[in-house]
């Protein structure tokens, strides 16, 4: 069995917590903050535990069956003595007994420990007020939606990503054309160039992310970009009080496909950029080779909201780091059918208009 830890307050005993404002460790209830840097320590001690632990398990009297445990974990809570079970990929959450914040250490040992996490900055109550904002200026958002929408869960929680740095070298050849028209009193006149325009380089990227959670929708956390990985920190557990975190259940070489195109994609945008001055440009020849590749295992900050309305669910999601929230809405089918109908008539009638005006 892993233990979950908390980290406590010097000065007072309580729970400390990540706070996204200062970016420092907080305690709610003296208010002493710490910078996260000063957990080190506590974090050299967690990981001395993971490589001396020794799993033991007691089944008792009674066994689980074959498949039964697939996917579970029990960990004990240091603060009350609760038991915990979690899936294989929660990595930090609350005790549901006691309400501490706690770290399952034991996801984070070995090839499990990300390199690099981004801290939240921007917290819950940022994350409603997005919500209510992302839903002003809506003409076709049912009125009611706004004030029956309840928000059943909202979390933070650290996405785990792959982060992708590679070479590609490319080379392509384009057909270009110019277009030239004119007229005279009797004939109009299209003469159309062809060129052919080679194109040859390299093009480095860095940190292409991947999103390596299975639970986390890709396009949704797509979505979310950019995140700035200039803030990124080397990983700390720390960070992760009072959040909870995945460990990536998609591996970097199963993502890998992903990242080779999106940066294909980007390379061919590039490089298609250069050929200018002529009126149209496809893509006759394209050979791109990707090398120099390297993957680290990241955090990126996302809060979630979960809401319901009229029997159905909708779920929005706010970038942690830059506020930029995403999320589908409901429409309103008659008022859509009502707009429609009322720009169709605006349009017949400036059309009579016009055409009575020509006679």
């Amino acid at each position: 069995m892993a233990d979950l830890i908390q980290f406590k307050c010097p000065s007072c005993g309580g729970k400390l917590e990540f706070d996204s404002a200062s970016q420092k460790m907080k305690c709610p209830f003296c208010l002493s903050e710490y910078d996260a840097s000063e957990m080190q320590q506590e974090d050299a001690v967690l990981d001395q535990k993971d490589e001396q632990k020794e799993e033991r398990y007691d089944t008792g009297d009674s066994t689980w069956g074959q498949g039964e445990t697939d996917g579970l974990r029990i960990y004990k809570c240091q603060s009350c003595g609760g038991e915990v079970v979690g899936d294989e990929t929660m990595a930090a959450s609350k005790c549901p007994y006691c309400d501490n914040p706690v770290i399952m250490t034991g996801q984070f040992s070995g090839d499990l420990k990300p390199d690099l996490v981004i801290p939240f900055k921007l917290d819950k109550e940022a994350a409603k007020k997005s919500l209510l904002q992302h839903m002003e200026g809506k003409p076709l958002l049912p009125k009611i939606f706004k004030s029956e929408n309840h928000i059943d869960e909202i979390k933070g929680i650290y996405v785990p990503v792959w982060l992708y740095d590679a070479q590609a070298d490319a080379s392509y050849r384009f057909q270009a054309k110019k277009i030239r028209r004119w007229s005279d009193q009797q004939y109009a006149y299209t003469e159309t160039s062809v060129f052919s325009v080679d194109r040859e380089g390299s093009i480095h990227f860095e940190n292409v992310p991947v999103d390596g959670s299975e639970k986390m929708d890709n396009t949704l956390m797509e979505s979310l970009e950019p995140f700035n990985i200039k803030d990124a920190v080397p990983f700390q557990t720390a960070y992760l009080s009072g959040y909870l975190a995945d460990r990536y259940d998609v591996d970097e070489q199963t993502c890998a496909a992903r990242a080779n195109e999106r940066i294909k994609q980007s390379t061919r945008q590039e490089f298609t950029r250069t050929v200018q001055g002529y009126d149209t440009v496809t893509i006759e020849h394209e050979q791109i080779h990707l090398n120099e590749g390297k993957a680290r295992y990241a955090l990126y900050p996302v809060w979630l909201l979960n809401t319901s309305w009229n029997g159905e669910k909708y779920v929005f999601a706010m970038n942690g780091q830059t506020g930029k929230f995403v999320g589908n809405l409901p429409s309103d089918k008659r008022k859509a059918w009502a707009i429609f109908f009322a720009v169709t008539a605006a349009v017949t009638v400036i059309a009579y208009f016009i055409m009575g005006m020509m006679q």
